[in-house]
């Protein structure tokens, strides 16, 4: 750190020019991340899945009647009966727009039987030549809704398309409006904070336009990345990235202003006041992102790709902030100087009175008393995590105005809700199959717990494969959905002597089977990032007593947080559950950016302790002049978080509401009272076998900042 600090802070023009030029050439020819996203779930998940499986199996057998389907929702705008000129009108429409050549849709069909029996809605079946997330399916799925709407102009109907492309165009629609919600939202948020923290518009603007940058490179990495490997990404990581990078960023940035402007107070030159920063921050901000990035490696060993390939994209994006953080910022704060805190002139003198200085008393003060609140606290909010359920419904996640949502609302109110989404019994054999062993799968499906209707079956042109749909009595996207198909009904076309090989797949056996993937990545992806901080704490620390207390203390703020989400959703709001991947990716940011604030304060802490302070001034000390830090960082990165609560989408709302919430728990309960409070009480033993341990030397003796030149 003391060569790249004068390397760095005598040379910026050269470093800010590097950066410059690697921009230039990336961000206006290289693709972006929003070139690789896919919101198809099929596509996640690895072909050792029966759904997959049955799938390829469809694609194979049925070649034209294999693709997504979707449903038209006809209904009355005053919610009546419809007559038998709004039934025909249903029927022409269907007629037009099965006859219109839209490409990929193979056939628009309605009918007497798509009638509901109490008369308010008409059905009509789509039908289109490719998967749901196919972009040739999503563009029919535009065009349709286009067509739709002058058909039934002025016969007093209304029509939605709704099924998984019209859910999966609705989701995707969404998520990019809140890409530019969140990056709007985020910037403004940060520059506000910014402001009022330092009331100075450079030291407001500093990180923005170094995280502005750095997003537009780390932005097309990743999209060069996904069109090299052939690899997509879930659509929540374009409003993930923005919140990480100028979340993260921004903490990074300020850790460096914070100990830069205390140097200052102390009577430092500004190169001298840098490089000390520079060299005391450092190490703390390069495993800091070290951190974050073992974190984020560690979705690498999840059997999803959705889960799978977000890692490549947040270690990419941490890994360019790190190299900025450690090299663009410094370079830039080194040509503006202490001007960066200018037109304010309160950042020259330091508060005995303030917030964190009182805190930091209390603590050297009563350490114990202190410990045991903030643990309470925390024990407290944990209890609410016994009540997690998980939510796989992307209906119920959608924004309430779109359209699949609302028609499937209509469809709901008079027919099986299984009518959105048939699940699909595939039977295939070596022979012809026997239409007598189908009609007794038919019988035995009908009495299966969680069935409503089964569809004659259909046979492939060699009538080696059958396949018959059948329509759930609940919410094909609700976990009883997927508890009746993954449970009795696989059971009972599994036990069915029909064929050789019976495979169960449609949309709900897919969710059935990421619920299970899920399950098993939490088993591996837990502990393993678990001990890979550890271990970097470890080094960071030279100590194997803190790692434990600090890995035990973002235990209980993961456990703290997401007993707060459940609490906030599934008890106050009366939601069925949580994102299914919330819990990972809450534990991911909780753990490896919680764990960045008590590093830092534990840093902080050992430099007062090796400086001859006792165990308890040394925390009192760290919290005094660490706790600002790590206060403004906590609350700036957990508003860039919270501005996913404005993007409408359920799934991002609670995202944003959990994790800016257990940033919080982590930079105020945990980072700047549980752990010093527990590092004051173990006092030495904390530090065992390192050298804060030992009785106190003076850590800058001998200490020569390097000159200009050297």
């Amino acid at each position: 750190m003391a060569r790249l600090s004068s390397l760095i802070v005598d040379r910026p023009w050269r470093v800010i020019v590097l950066w410059l030029a690697l921009a230039a050439v990336l961000v206006p020819f290289a693709p972006k991340v929003q070139s690789v996203t896919s919101s198809n779930e099929a596509s996640f998940l690895p072909t050792s899945y029966e759904s997959v499986q049955a799938q390829q199996l469809a694609e194979r057998a049925f070649p034209r009647g294999s693709g997504t389907s979707a449903v038209l929702v006809f209904r009355r705008d005053d919610g009546g009966r419809l007559t038998p000129a709004n039934r025909a009108a249903v029927s022409r429409t269907a007629q037009a727009l099965d006859a219109a050549g839209i490409e990929r849709v193979q056939r628009v069909a309605t009918g007497p039987d798509a009638l509901s029996p109490d008369g308010t809605v008409q059905l009509a079946e789509v039908r289109f030549d490719g998967a749901a997330g196919d972009e040739a399916v999503l563009s029919a799925v535009t065009e349709l809704r286009a067509r739709t709407e002058p058909l039934v102009a002025g016969t007093g109907l209304g029509a939605g398309l709704t099924g998984d492309a019209a859910v999966q165009l609705d989701d995707q629609n969404a998520h990019h409006t809140a890409e530019k919600t969140v990056a709007v939202t985020t910037i403004g948020l940060i520059l506000l904070l910014l402001l009022l923290l330092f009331r100075s518009p450079l030291a407001a603007l500093l990180p923005l336009v170094s995280i502005a940058l750095v997003f537009g490179i780390a932005s097309s990495l990743v999209g060069l990345a996904g069109k090299t490997l052939g690899f997509h990404v879930s659509l929540d990581l374009p409003p993930l990235m923005t919140v990480v990078l100028f979340g993260i960023g921004t903490d990074y940035i300020l850790f460096l202003l914070f100990r830069y402007r205390e140097r200052l107070r102390a009577g430092d030159e500004h190169r001298d006041a840098l490089l000390v920063a520079f060299r005391r921050v450092g190490h703390v901000i390069s495993f800091a992102g070290l951190v974050v990035i073992a974190a984020f490696s560690a979705l690498g060993l999840s059997s999803l790709e959705s889960l799978r390939t977000m890692a490549p994209g947040l270690v990419i994006s941490v890994g360019v902030m790190l190299l900025a953080g450690l090299t663009l910022v410094p370079a830039i704060l080194s040509l503006i100087g202490p001007r960066v805190f200018w037109p304010s002139k309160r950042w020259r003198t330091h508060s005995r009175s303030g917030v964190y200085a009182r805190l930091g008393r209390l603590i050297a003060r009563a350490p114990g008393r202190t410990a045991l609140a903030a643990g309470a606290t925390l024990f407290v909010l944990a209890a609410g995590a016994l009540g997690y359920a998980a939510n796989y419904d992307t209906l119920e996640m959608l924004p309430k105005g779109s359209e699949s949502r609302q028609a499937f609302s209509d469809l709901r109110q008079a027919f099986p809700a299984g009518a959105l989404a048939p699940t699909e019994i595939y039977v295939t054999g070596s022979k012809p199959i026997d239409r007598s062993s189908l009609d007794r799968l038919a019988g035995d499906l009908r009495g299966t717990e969680g069935v409503a209707a089964v569809r004659p079956a259909e046979l492939s042109a060699n009538r080696r494969t059958a396949r018959l749909d059948l329509m759930l009595k609940a919410n094909p996207y609700s976990s009883a959905g997927l508890d009746a198909v993954a449970g009795p009904i696989r059971k009972a076309a599994h036990a069915s002597k029909a064929g050789e090989n019976v495979l169960v797949g449609g949309q709900t056996a897919t969710l059935a089977d990421v619920r299970t993937a899920t399950a098993r990545d939490y088993k591996l992806i837990f502990p393993v990032a678990a001990l890979v901080i550890a271990l970097l704490l470890a080094v960071l620390l030279r100590s194997l007593v803190a790692p434990l207390y600090l890995m035990l203390a973002v235990g209980a703020s993961f456990a703290a947080t997401l007993g707060g989400a459940v609490l906030t959703f599934q008890v106050a709001l009366g939601q069925p559950g949580l994102k299914s991947s919330l819990p990972v990716i809450l534990y991911l940011f909780v753990v490896a950016v919680g764990t960045d604030y008590s590093m830092l304060m534990m840093t902080r802490l050992r430099e007062e302790m090796l400086a001859g302070a006792s165990p308890r001034a040394a925390a009192g000390l760290a919290v005094e002049h660490g706790g600002p830090a790590v206060g403004a960082a906590g609350i700036i990165l957990a508003g860039t978080f919270g501005s996913l609560l404005l993007t409408g989408i359920g799934s991002l709302m609670q995202i944003g509401f959990a994790v800016s919430t257990g940033i919080l728990v982590a930079s105020i309960a945990m980072a700047t009272l549980l752990v010093p409070a527990v590092s004051a009480l173990l006092g030495r033993r904390a530090w065992w076998p390192g050298r804060a341990s030992r009785p106190p030397i003076d850590p800058t003796a001998g200490e020569q900042l390097p000159q200009p030149g050297r």
